[in-house]
């Protein structure tokens, strides 16, 4: 066993070695939890040694910064900026077309960039340039002028004139000062200018302003408030801002390490203030959960978010249920794996008098909102079972059973029902045949423990998998791809998200299809019932998604690219 910290210097050694690694990637390679993992990156990203990204961490840029004025900026403030960069890096999606700003927090954005691809960036920051060409995925563009004397921006009449012609989604801009009556303001003229048009350029307009910046006016504005449609800040700034700033008709972010909570534009309608605990940022499913919720809330116009990650770990779901107390919401949307830490997690929202939303695992007392487990399991047995029946005559050698034992009796269900989804087509399953393992809820862990069941069967040719989710599913077919034995196994998974439709995609893929939970359906749906409950009506005790199951002859039409 490694001592931390052995582990936490072979940790930058292998990013050494791999552009990138993912939490759970991590755990396996060093034989050791994914809670451990995550605090080892904690403490390395605190210490500066490493960068942490969205699932996982890349080491800093290698690329030197250039001018001294520059880099000392880049300390300045630095926790504060790092928070605001952290969250607000998670708006852009790959092949999004951005214009970001030569500013320090930018440059702190771009950082957690490093894991996106296909970007069309258009900047004034050299540095920003600089490290987002490193991929060469992307499209990167420098705004001609002349170079600043920090010899980190360009400025001029030759960036503006550029700027007259393009259009981009979004823009990402920072300021040396903010004010209601002056909005975002800079001490340079030229740079004030250069940023109007940038501005000017975009579909929305996104401010990265630490806390500092706030109530302070300099010599030329170069942005109105009500043009900015999301600010991002630090959690240092003054309680009082927040209404203020709700009153001009922009979205707050108030960003801290763990949590982030953000505020609607003020409405007719009262407010309302959610906290919205997630399974996992690293987990693609709940992330576009979360997404949808976001859009949800926007739309809605009255509902205020709190947002924080539970990790796939009980104890911190735990923790951040206090933190989500603390915060003084109005309902809880508790979206965690651990069935024990339920109970706990329940009691303590009781007392505080808040009511909860239980997202796909079941939580006492509170209302159930996901998935139909057994009806969605249900579908991809049913399916597995034709396929097998077109294919091998009916007949299988051995069936692979990727559970998730913490999840409890009510998610367990989805694989009663693939497994009676699948009796129904090819008749009794034999015990013999049946091989149950442990999915972790994650594909590392499901690749692993594959792996090792295919080692000891080497003889079996017709193996048949049925899967708790599909980053089970992926594992599952990454370790057959691994061991050269694709083809001797078929896949059905559950939740046909983002990380699956790829592989349903690829012709003559072995994950031959998932039944469809819509992650990004249930926001709208999440905040419906929210709203509903707040405003005091009944609600049923369970609300279920609908479910489809997608392959390749229907995806295009249900998911089209």
């Amino acid at each position: 066993m490694l001592t931390t910290f052995q582990r936490r210097e072979r940790i930058l050694e292998l990013l050494q070695q791999q552009h990138g690694l993912r939490v759970a990637q991590l755990a396996e390679l060093l034989h050791v939890s994914q809670g451990t993992i995550r605090n080892d990156l904690r403490a390395l990203g605190k210490a500066g040694r490493l960068t942490r990204v969205r699932g996982g961490a890349v080491l800093p840029s290698t690329q030197p910064v250039r001018g001294l004025a520059f880099a000392h900026r880049v300390q300045a403030n630095a926790v504060a900026k790092r928070q605001i960069a952290r969250w607000a890096a998670d708006l852009v999606e790959d092949g999004d077309t951005l214009i970001l700003d030569a500013s320090t927090t930018v440059y702190d954005m771009a950082q957690f960039l490093r894991d996106r691809h296909r970007l069309t960036v258009i900047t004034n920051g050299i540095e920003v340039a600089l490290l987002l060409s490193q991929d060469p995925t992307n499209s990167v563009m420098l705004i001609g002028g002349l170079v600043r004397p920090d010899n980190a921006s360009v400025t001029g009449l030759l960036g503006e004139a550029l700027l007259k012609d393009l259009h981009v989604k979004r823009a990402f801009v920072s300021a040396s000062g903010l004010t209601l009556s002056g909005g975002l303001s800079e001490d340079d003229f030229q740079e004030a200018q250069l940023k109007s048009r940038m501005i000017g350029c975009a579909e929305s307009v996104v401010a990265l302003v630490d806390s500092s910046k706030f109530g302070k006016q300099h010599l030329s504005s170069f942005a109105r408030l009500d043009q900015v449609s999301h600010i991002f800040v630090d959690s240092g700034l003054a309680p009082h801002w927040i209404e203020q700033l709700q009153q001009t008709g922009t979205t707050l972010s108030i960003c801290d390490t763990d949590t982030v909570s953000s505020y609607m534009p003020l409405s007719e309608n009262r407010h309302y203030v959610i906290g919205f605990a997630n399974l996992s940022e690293e987990v693609p499913f709940a992330v576009d959960v979360r997404r949808g919720l976001e859009r949800a809330a926007k739309e809605a116009g009255n509902v205020d978010l709190v947002l924080a990650d539970n990790q796939l770990d009980g104890q911190v779901a735990v923790e951040v249920a206090d933190r989500l107390i603390a915060k003084g919401i109005d309902l809880a949307i508790e979206y965690q794996i651990d069935e024990h830490a339920g109970d706990l997690i329940m009691a303590k929202f009781r007392r505080a008098g808040i009511p909860v939303i239980a997202v796909d695992i079941p939580m006492v007392g509170a209302t159930f909102f996901g998935v139909d487990n057994y009806q969605a399991g249900l579908l991809a047995g049913a399916a597995l079972g034709n396929w097998i029946v077109e294919h091998w005559g009916g007949q299988f050698d051995r069936l692979i059973v990727l559970e998730e034992p913490r999840a409890g009796a009510l998610p367990a269900a989805r694989i009663r029902g693939q497994l009676d989804g699948l009796r129904d087509v090819v008749g009794e399953l034999p015990p013999e045949k049946m091989v149950f393992l442990n999915s972790g809820n994650t594909v590392a862990v499901s690749e692993a423990n594959t792996a090792a069941a295919l080692r000891g069967m080497p003889g079996e040719h017709r193996l048949a998998v049925i899967a708790f989710n599909d980053d089970a599913a992926v594992g599952a077919l990454a370790a057959a791809r691994r061991l050269g034995r694709e083809s001797d196994v078929v896949i059905v998974g559950q939740g046909a998200d983002r990380l699956a439709r790829p592989e349903i995609r690829r012709p003559g893929s072995r994950l031959i299809g998932s039944t469809a939970y819509m992650p990004e359906a249930y926001g709208a749906r999440l905040i419906a019932l929210a709203l509903s409950i707040l405003r005091g009506e009944s609600v049923p005790p369970a609300v279920h998604m609908n479910h489809v199951f997608v392959n390749a002859a229907n995806i295009d039409e249900l998911y089209p690219e």
